[in-house]
């Protein structure tokens, strides 16, 4: 079982550099329009948010124990709430950076915001990924434990010197 601690480990590494990958990128575009009405920007809350609690929840279950991989549910509604916030992301979109997947258009100057953009959606989805990769490992781990044939040793009901 040193393989699945091990990819259990790379797995919540990449959640951590997703999450915060996306926290800097989304915090960064948040700050820039400050003085916006909130209901304007709650799909970037929310993003933020998510990618908050996954940085929490990435460094506290790094550590690597046997008990980490009983949080699957955890990792799953994780999952979902990625996904949830890619989907939002997507929406928000709309065409008006061009096609969402089209990476042609990519500069490093500092005034690339489609490019911001784009990129937190990408790194969105990986951490979704990622979250659901890990939630599957530990359901995997889990049943994999829970059904081991369990001995039992019968002792014998006369008196044996052995």
């Amino acid at each position: 079982m040193i393989l699945a601690e091990l990819c259990s480990i790379i797995l919540r590494l990449a959640e951590l550099v997703f999450a915060a990958i996306v926290a800097g990128l989304n915090g960064n575009y948040l700050h820039s329009v400050e003085g916006v009405d909130a209901w304007d920007i709650k799909r970037f809350i929310y993003t933020e948010v998510v990618a908050g609690l996954s940085i929490l929840l990435a460094v506290i279950w790094l550590i690597p124990f046997s008990s980490s991989f009983i949080h699957w549910p955890a990792d799953l509604i994780l999952s979902v709430c990625w996904f949830v916030s890619f989907g939002l992301l997507v929406e928000y979109l709309d065409g008006s950076c061009g096609y969402i997947f089209n990476w042609s258009d990519m500069s490093f100057d500092s005034t690339a915001t489609c490019a911001q953009w784009k990129a937190t959606v990408a790194f969105s989805f990986l951490s979704a990924i990622c979250w659901l990769a890990s939630a599957i490992l530990g359901v995997y781990w889990v049943r994999r434990h829970r059904e081991a044939p369990v001995t039992v040793h019968r002792r014998r009901w006369y008196r044996s010197r052995y």
